[in-house]
């Protein structure tokens, strides 16, 4: 009887709740258990440093709770696991090609693994499994050798981290990108970050291989080895803000009259990249710049002109760039 009495209130719950400005969260659902399954047999593939601090987020991991409330993992409101943030595990032993049941979370959009160690294994070709991905961060892994074709199919990428490692006491973890065509299908990037990553293999037309990516924003090759100067094609990337080139000696080039007219831009570095000839003033220009880094390009020479005060370049690094002077 009394619950009969209750009824008519609960009628009134969302409409008190408007009135009064109360604001009513909807809560994920539970975690589905083909979700938990899949998770539980990739923490099994990994042995954990168990002295670290902090813990691995995985080792916390217990199939007696809810795996939508474990660290590090994300769900949406039907209990389907959407996100991983897995970076810095301490992994002592373990590949994650063996890690099989990561490759079937259908629904996963977001997967960083970012500084999570795996010297010296291949990346898995199955992470094209989850092509559900927006945001994938294999940075500072430890990976090896040639980046696999098939994640060049991940449809729906936005952000792209394959950030390498330094080489370490003479050792290379670098990876390689396969071929020229490697970006054609990645067509919805955004975010690419491939410092550390062998570019060599593109030779001369690194920048063609570029220009199939229309909507760039960011874009960091930093130490990248590439083989070859700027050219036209990388001003087919209208939306670019940021461009990072350092340490690519054999750029070896003027810097060209278009990257004035990249209106978004707000960070330029082209340190260390043997730069020569005049640059282009106009560059110095650009209303949205806050970042200039030339430094370390002592045959580049140029003029700098009296920034007004409501400029936005905020951070102007020359250091050993010694042939520019300011206008009179």
């Amino acid at each position: 009887m009394r619950s009969i009495l209750l009824l008519p209130w609960l009628f009134l719950i969302p409409f008190l709740a408007n009135c009064f400005g109360v604001h009513m969260v909807l809560v994920s659902g539970q975690c589905q258990s083909d979700q938990k399954s899949l998770l539980i047999q990739m923490k099994n593939s990994f042995i954990f440093d168990v002295d670290s601090t902090p813990p691995a987020k995985m080792s916390q991991w217990s199939e007696s709770t809810d795996c939508c409330d474990w660290n590090g993992v994300d769900c949406d409101e039907a209990g389907h696991v959407i996100g991983l943030d897995l970076s810095v595990e301490p992994i002592l032993i373990g590949s994650l090609e063996n890690a099989s049941g990561l490759f079937s979370l259908q629904y996963l959009q977001s997967l960083n693994l970012g500084f999570t160690l795996f010297y010296g294994f291949p990346m898995p070709s199955r992470l094209a499994n989850l092509t559900n991905l927006t945001y994938l961060n294999l940075s500072h892994c430890g990976f090896t050798g040639e980046i696999p074709t098939e994640i060049s199919s991940l449809p729906r990428l936005v952000t792209l981290d394959l950030s390498g490692r330094e080489p370490i006491s003479g050792f290379s973890w670098r990876l390689e990108i396969p071929n020229f065509n490697f970006f054609q299908n990645l067509t919805e990037l955004r975010e690419l970050y491939l410092d550390n990553v062998d570019l060599s293999g593109l030779g001369t037309e690194w920048c063609k291989a570029l220009s199939f990516l229309p909507n760039l924003q960011v874009l960091d090759l930093s130490r990248s080895l590439l083989s070859g100067p700027i050219n036209h094609h990388l001003a087919n990337l209208r939306s670019l803000s940021v461009i990072r080139l350092r340490d690519n000696h054999v750029v070896s080039c003027q810097v060209p009259e278009f990257v004035a007219n990249l209106l978004n831009l707000t960070t330029l570095d082209l340190s260390q990249c043997d730069l020569h000839g005049k640059f282009p003033e106009k560059v110095l220009q650009v209303p949205t710049l806050e970042t200039l880094d030339l430094s370390y390009n002592p045959l580049l020479q140029g003029s700098l002109p009296h920034f007004p005060k409501n400029s936005s370049l905020r951070n102007l690094n020359l250091k050993h760039t010694t042939r520019f002077h300011w206008e009179p």
